[in-house]
């Protein structure tokens, strides 16, 4: 109902559906803000043209030959080191520690989202990406009985943009949520992303109270207080509504090959001919990992894991069926399909994964029929969907339209369009990037029946974003 408003600018020949009460005012305030587009980012011609992909769901092939007289990093001399010393590392080792490393990761001390970074994020693209999922989080809200608590946790927030479009959604629609306690959650281990995300979303730091398991607090320039972890774990239980944009794509993965002798495990060796390089070998024997892991349908020959989503998806589903709220994650990925996704980033251009470790962004497509089991029935699952339906579903269209409407000058209407376009061609991000939600089993209640599915396909109840909505 919440996207059904009476009063917004719709083309005639679209299906027509009535709605009344709390939903509709709700999105006519959205739909129908005279406020103006903020001013997006330069649009680079790289990001633009239609050239070398700058997101980072492009295919990509882990076994590519590493590069001749590839620098020797700080971080590449620290693997050699430590390979010396224990023997091979696992993939997702060797991902936990170029990426995360306190020290040395690329995470921790690098801005590499945007122009000037290695990659781009849909948040950076347009401002009607964070609106919309912020509409969807009000829906979603309004859908559970309004509960007076409102814990926005967002997983690996980038430079803070999808929070900041968020709650400039939740400042619009005041009224409505006045008398809701709103806080914001953001778990970040990098120290460099931390202090970029404040200076997008704080007014003001706070000080922390003695015990908090945060470990910096501020005000937003909403007003609401916003808090930062290094874990998940850390924040607290609740009504919390959980978003993990492009974060589970960077979590470590196991890498695994079907051989004659059964399910091996990929690893990082030194390359005997070159000392100062790396290469990727197969364990000589079955690992732990490789028999733990390895689901026993399994019909592909090559296969990737991430224990580390696996883990979170289970403590985000405990506590939606525990406590209720929901959860949205948006990334690139498969469902159970895809073998080899390993790859790497820098500069907006594919990068050898064994190559300089420590200058780039390394990333796996996201396996959602893995998320799905992990959920363990504990909630009910929607998707994946590709984006462009997600924002379709959610009125981009409509949105887009009141933007324009309110655009005088020629270049922030051609930075709209060009947003729009790639967030929702199918060639693009729109075809590219999938949204996929835990919401709970009472959620999806039906004249007085409960339907409490592992995984839903099909809805008898409307859920945001996930069906074809009419409008009127």
């Amino acid at each position: 109902d919440l996207f059904s408003c009476q009063e917004l600018p719709v083309p005639e020949e679209r299906p027509k559906r009535t709605a009344s009460g709390d939903a509709a005012r709700a999105l006519r305030a959205i739909f129908s803000a005279s406020w103006s587009a903020k001013q997006p980012l330069a649009p680079s011609p790289c990001f633009y043209t239609g050239g070398a992909a700058t997101w980072r769901c492009q295919s990509f092939s882990s076994e590519k030959k590493v590069e001749e007289n590839s620098p020797v990093t700080p971080m590449l001399k620290h693997l050699l080191m430590k390979i010396k010393s224990t023997g091979p590392i696992t993939v997702a080792e060797y991902m936990r520690e170029v990426l995360t490393n306190p020290v040395k990761g690329y995470y921790m001390h690098h801005d590499m989202i945007g122009e000037k970074g290695d990659f781009v994020t849909s948040p950076e693209i347009s401002q009607m990406f964070g609106e919309l999922i912020g509409v969807w989080l009000v829906s979603e809200w309004m859908a559970s009985g309004k509960c007076k608590k409102f814990q926005l946790v967002e997983l690996g927030p980038g430079r803070g943009s999808l929070t900041n479009d968020i709650l400039r959604v939740f400042n619009q629609l005041d009224s409505l949520l006045s008398k809701c306690d709103i806080s914001v959650h953001l778990v970040e281990v990098s120290p460099k992303l931390s202090e970029i995300q404040a200076l997008t979303l704080a007014e003001k730091r706070g000080e922390l109270m003695d015990g908090s398991p945060a470990y910096m607090q501020g005000v937003a320039k909403t007003g609401l207080p916003v808090f930062w972890y290094r874990d998940l774990s850390d924040v607290p239980a609740g009504n919390n509504f959980y978003l993990a944009h492009e974060f589970l794509d960077a979590l470590p993965i196991h890498k695994f090959q079907k051989t004659e002798k059964g399910w091996r495990e990929l690893l990082v060796d030194i390359d005997p001919e070159v000392p100062d390089k790396l290469r990727f070998v197969l364990a000589p024997s079955a690992t732990a990992a490789s028999e733990a892991f390895i689901h026993e349908m399994e019909s592909r020959d090559h296969v990737e894991v991430c224990p580390d989503a696996g883990i979170i998806i289970q403590k985000l589903a405990q506590n939606i069926e525990k406590n209720g709220g929901a959860a949205l994650i948006v990334d690139y990925g498969h469902n159970g399909t895809k073998t080899d996704t390993f790859r790497g980033f820098c500069g907006h251009k594919l990068h050898d994964v064994l190559t300089a470790p420590g200058t780039a962004d390394l990333t796996a497509d996201v396996d959602f029929s893995y998320l799905q089991r992990m959920a363990q029935e504990r909630v009910a699952t929607l998707g994946p969907i590709k984006q462009q339906d997600f924002l379709k579903n959610m009125g981009i269209d409509l949105r887009l339209q009141v933007l324009l409407q309110n655009v005088k000058d020629t270049v922030t209407r051609r930075q709209l369009l060009q947003g729009y376009e790639m967030l929702m061609d199918l060639d693009k991000m729109g075809g590219r990037f999938n949204f996929f939600a835990l919401l709970p089993h009472n959620r999806l209640v039906a004249s007085g029946k409960l339907k409490k599915p592992h995984h839903s396909t099909s809805l008898s109840v409307p859920v945001a974003g996930f069906g074809e909505l009419l409008w009127k």
